[in-house]
Formats: C-alpha cells, structure tokens, sequence
C-alpha cells in the first residue's frame, strides 16, 4: 500500500470516528437536546415559611404538586401559627421566602435595613367581628362593649384601632387581648365572650359551632369605607440576597405560586381536600366554608405597589411602628425598575 492510499484510509476512519462520536446519543437512543435555562435551575432548593390559615391557603396545590414530583424548584415548607418565627427565620436565613402579614413585610425590611423584598400580595380582607347581641350592627355599636381578639402588636390589632378611631369611640371600647385566635374562638363558641374580632377560618368554625353568634362587622368594608383603600392582609417576601443569586428560581416560583392560587380560586373542593391534608385549616368542611371569605389573591407589580402602599400608610399614619418606624423605600418591590 503506497503512502497516498494510506493516507486516504486514515482520513476515511478519522472521519467515521468522529460522525460516531457526534451521533453516539441517537445510536444509544438517547438524544442529546438542548438545555434551557430553566432546567438549569430545576431544582434549586427554596426553604418557604406559611402560616396557617389564610396567607397559607395560596400554597395548598404546590405543597401537593411538590409531593407529586411536579414542581420545577425543589421546596422544603414549614407551616407555623406563630408571625415571630418568620421573622427569625428571615433574619437567620433559614427561610428564602415567607407568607406573612402586610405590614410584618415593611417591619422586617425597616428592621434588616432592606434586605427584604415583597413579591406579591396573596391575602385581602379577612376580619371580622362576630357578636351574638343583636344590637352590635357596626364599628359605631361597639361604643362601652368589651371586644375579645387576638393579633395585638399585629395587622388585627392595628386595624381595629384604626376604625375605633375614625368612628371616634376608641376610648370607648376595652379591647381583651388573647395569644391566639384559636383562643378566642374557642371563647365564642362556648359563649365565653360576646364579641370577638376574628378572622377566617376561625370565623367559620365559630358560626359553625355556635348558631347564635352572627357576622356584625365586615372590617374589610369598614377598612375601605373609612380609608378608601382595598384592606390588604396577607403578602410574600423573600431575601433580597436569595433573590438577587437566584432570579431564575424566583421567577419560577412566582409562576408556580401564581397558578397554586389560580387552582384554588376555582377548585374549591380540592383545595379544601388539601388544606386538611397539609395542615393549613384543621378540617375540610370549615375550609370550604371559610376559603371564599378569605379573599385569596396574586398582586403583583405595579399594582402590588399601589395596594401595598396604600395600606402602609393608613397603618402608618395611626401607628408608625405598626410598619417598621416608615415606610420601604424603593428598593422594596420586586420586579418593579
């Protein structure tokens, strides 16, 4: 064999081993596909705070779609009664993002300097005031009764201030505050207390328990009646050093969040299913009961904002400290340039 045709052979073979090593997925039937940034960050793990109740409703299908292997980020929950846990967790680090009460959201960004960000409102209006003396129509009715409630140094508390003021009777009305809301309607239901300020799902396991308590007072509609403002409760905050090293997971939750809620505003039945099975509502029939009453929702951006910002201020200008000492500068809104 002369030098040229030895040559030509190994050209030929050099080739064939390279075509090969081109194709060797598809000849093992395992092609080789592009991979996309989101499969780049599948699985990126993201430790979430709820609490139980209302702000942990939105959450209840991606809980279940996590245990189906459905969930594109890998989460690790944890559900908790208690506001003052979030708050630790969040200045530790332990969680990258939190379900917690609006004005819980402006303390904590005032309180680590900003290093907070608000993603999006997830709970309106879900006070009321329940009362089994017939006479009690209004915030006005109130005038020389005693109301039982929980939440003191919270949303409940500022809230009902807030009207007790506008309608001029706050030093008119003694106000007895428990630990929990659980305690309160455990009072109610027993007939222990007449009055109560509560909000849902407690709500509904009071009326439920005990027929002669009624609604007296939506304080949503009290709220924007006196404020002109929608009454805002519940919202998501993460880290801003989390979201800032993880943007593509952020974005990922944000959609996968989104649709958890969108499932829950029109599956009322699974949904309720679910909060019993994951320990958000204790039972399935008071969830059912309870969840079109607590105005579940996803806001964000611009409008998040707006809302969020309304709400600061009223609570703001009744009590500075109830957010924080004053109001988040800007670089509180995420996706917001």
């Amino acid at each position: 064999m002369n030098i040229r045709k030895l040559s030509a052979l190994v050209l030929v073979a050099v080739m064939l081993l390279s075509f090969a090593a081109c194709t060797g997925a598809n000849t093992a039937d395992n092609t080789t596909e592009p991979v996309t940034q989101r499969e780049l960050v599948k699985g990126t793990q993201v430790n979430i705070a709820m609490l139980k109740g209302p702000t942990g409703i939105g959450a209840a299908k991606l809980m279940s779609d996590l245990d189906s292997s459905k969930t594109d980020n890998k989460y690790q929950f944890t559900l908790s009664t208690d506001p003052t846990e979030i708050t630790s967790g969040i200045i530790s680090g332990s969680f990258d993002i939190a379900a917690c009460p609006l004005n819980l959201a402006s303390v904590l960004y005032n309180k680590t300097e900003g290093k907070v960000q608000i993603l999006a409102v997830n709970t309106l209006g879900t006070l009321y005031i329940l009362s089994n003396d017939a006479s009690v129509k209004s915030i006005a009715d109130l005038a020389g009764k005693t109301v039982v409630a929980a939440g003191q140094g919270a949303t409940p508390e500022y809230v009902l201030n807030y009207l007790l003021e506008k309608n001029g009777i706050a030093d008119k009305v003694t106000v007895e505050y428990k630990s929990e809301h659980s305690e309160v309607a455990t009072l109610a239901a027993s007939g222990s207390a007449s009055i109560v300020l509560l909000p849902e799902p407690n709500v509904t396991s009071v009326l439920l328990q005990n027929n002669s308590f009624s609604v007296a007072v939506d304080l949503s509609k009290e709220f924007e009646k006196a404020s002109g403002v929608s009454l805002a409760m519940g919202c998501v905050i993460a880290r801003k050093d989390f979201v800032e090293n993880n943007p593509d997971a952020i974005e990922i939750f944000m959609s996968e969040y989104k649709a958890s809620i969108d499932y829950a505003a029109s599956n009322l039945d699974d949904t309720a299913a679910l909060c019993e099975t994951y320990g958000i509502i204790p039972k399935a029939a008071v969830a059912k009961k309870a969840i079109p009453n607590c105005n579940i929702t996803f806001v964000s951006g611009e409008e998040m904002k707006k809302v969020v910002t309304e709400n600061l201020t009223v609570l703001a200008a009744a009590n500075p400290a109830s957010v924080g000492g004053k109001l988040p500068a800007d670089d509180f809104w995420y996706g917001i340039k």
